[in-house]
């Protein structure tokens, strides 16, 4: 398959369909809707749609590579499905590291701001340490695929999951294999790093600790590092969750592919009763 070519193994539409020839402007379809509201997008594909952008931005000096290492993203208000606009910029410049920034607009608001640090490429590979003991992979998993009561169609069915511990909706840390089922952008493969950006934003249910019939716990910001770029379409999200006695908590979760650890998502939540 190329990389111009649709992933698409079931009948889920893209998240986005391109409306223009410049790389700005998109549809953002049904599968984008996330299970809290029927009219706004889960912040999984918005977020990797403005990854790309990111990750598109050409280095300022091509002999020199740049990797993404970190991006943040801030959820300015609710994302609706439809057409939407983005924008990067140069935050601050650099050969070796730099800052970008990308936002996307709806309806003339900006919902969803994302700043993404770029490093250089270097072989350090002689001098890894740290990373966290290898998941079982994706066959030794259990395929989970009955959405949770309450939780509206759209993105929830365009994700292979597969649990090695606990359940999407199921109160108490957990552990799932992610792998998206259709293309970001329409007529695209998506990257590996697209493909981490999407189940990163899925911690907060993998790792849910309040029963989602009786509690709202929405993120309001992503905050992803990477120590190495991922690779291949199944990414393991190992998530727990900390509520707070005055309204907030904290989602964290150790990411990985079938290779190994590959970085580190925190998510911050506003938690309130239904």
């Amino acid at each position: 398959m190329t990389d111009t070519e649709s992933s698409t193994e079931s009948g889920g539409e893209p998240y986005y369909l391109p409306l223009d020839g410049e790389d700005r402007r998109f549809r953002a379809t049904f599968s984008t809707t996330g299970p809290w509201f029927a009219d706004a997008q889960h912040a999984g594909p918005p977020s990797a749609l403005l990854a790309r952008a990111i990750e598109r931005w050409p280095s300022p000096d091509p002999d020199v590579p740049l990797r993404l290492a970190r991006l943040t993203t801030e959820v300015l208000g609710p994302i609706p499905a439809g057409e939407v606009e983005v924008s990067t910029q140069v935050l601050r410049p650099g050969r070796r590291i730099e800052l970008l920034q990308a936002e996307l607009v709806a309806g003339g608001r900006t919902v969803l701001q994302a700043r993404g640090w770029r490093y250089v490429r270097a072989d350090t590979s002689e001098v890894t340490v740290g990373a966290a003991p290898d998941l079982p992979g994706p066959e030794a998993a259990t395929p989970y695929e009955q959405r949770p009561d309450r939780w509206l169609p759209g993105f929830v069915d365009t994700i292979d999951w597969r649990m090695l511990a606990g359940g999407l909706g199921e109160p108490g840390p957990g552990t799932a294999w992610c792998r998206q089922r259709v293309p970001l952008v329409a007529g695209e493969r998506p990257t590996p790093l697209q493909r981490l950006v999407v189940a990163a934003d899925s911690a907060n249910g993998i790792g849910s600790a309040l029963d989602v019939r009786d509690w709202l716990f929405l993120n309001t910001e992503l905050s992803l590092h990477v120590h190495r770029p991922p690779t291949g379409e199944w990414i393991g999200v190992d998530a727990t969750t900390v509520i707070g006695p005055a309204g907030a908590g904290t989602v964290s979760a150790v990411l990985h592919d079938e290779a190994g650890h590959t970085g580190r998502v925190a998510q911050a939540l506003t938690v309130a009763r239904r």
